[in-house]
């Protein structure tokens, strides 16, 4: 399958927490890192979401705010920091690509005035807030 969504994270479940009509799953994309996602109870249990089985998280560029340095305290539940690898600057958007550890990518689109004003290049470090319902579980 290919799908629009610029950044695709394979892991494994590390945790499942169902609720009442959502799910929290809590993927381990390996080196420390997590990644949460919140789903319905529904598709967590038709994909047979469960400890140990393998899965694609998706995350579309536009969707993660970039911060530059270490990660602020937020609401986020997902805080992804590495280095810039990669700055394209466009009339209006800027795309930024995050090496995050284990050699993963992330890529985040911010607007050009924002990169401006963050003074992003690369080798900078930076972090990615990305909320739990902006990720999109995929099994194979």
């Amino acid at each position: 399958m290919q799908t629009s969504a610029r950044n695709h994270l394979q892991g494994k479940v590390h945790a499942v927490h169902d609720g009442a009509v959502n799910t929290e799953v809590v993927l381990d994309l390996g080196e420390g890192q997590h990644l949460v996602a919140i789903v319905t109870k529904d598709s967590a249990h038709r994909l047979g979401l469960a400890a140990g089985k393998s899965a694609w998280a998706l995350v579309k560029a536009s969707w993660p705010i970039l911060v530059e340095g270490a990660a602020p305290a937020t609401s986020a539940r997902n805080t992804l920091c590495g280095t810039i690898k990669a700055v394209t600057t466009g009339a209006v958007n800027t795309e930024v690509v995050l090496g995050l550890k284990g050699g993963a990518e992330l890529v985040v689109m911010i607007t050009t005035g924002s990169e401006k004003t963050l003074g992003l290049k690369v080798g900078d470090a930076a972090c990615a807030l990305i909320k739990a319902t902006h990720v999109i579980l995929g099994v194979d």
